[in-house]
């Protein structure tokens, strides 16, 4: 009984740190993300002007 009672206690320790590196890894996901916004801020702010004025021009076609 020994034996399965310290197998549960290992199992529950390996899912404990499991999910603490999908944490960690979530995390720098995001900061990078975050990163990479800010590199190309302004890229994407005229992109996104760009991609709003054709969708007003078009819906006025329309």
């Amino acid at each position: 009984m020994k034996r399965g009672v310290n197998g549960m206690r290992e199992l529950w320790a390996f899912m404990q740190d499991e999910e603490a590196v999908g944490v960690v890894e979530i995390i720098l996901i995001i900061v990078v993300l975050i990163g990479l916004v800010l590199i190309f801020k302004e890229q994407l702010t005229s992109l996104v002007k760009n991609i709003l004025s054709k969708i007003a021009k078009q819906s006025n076609s329309v």
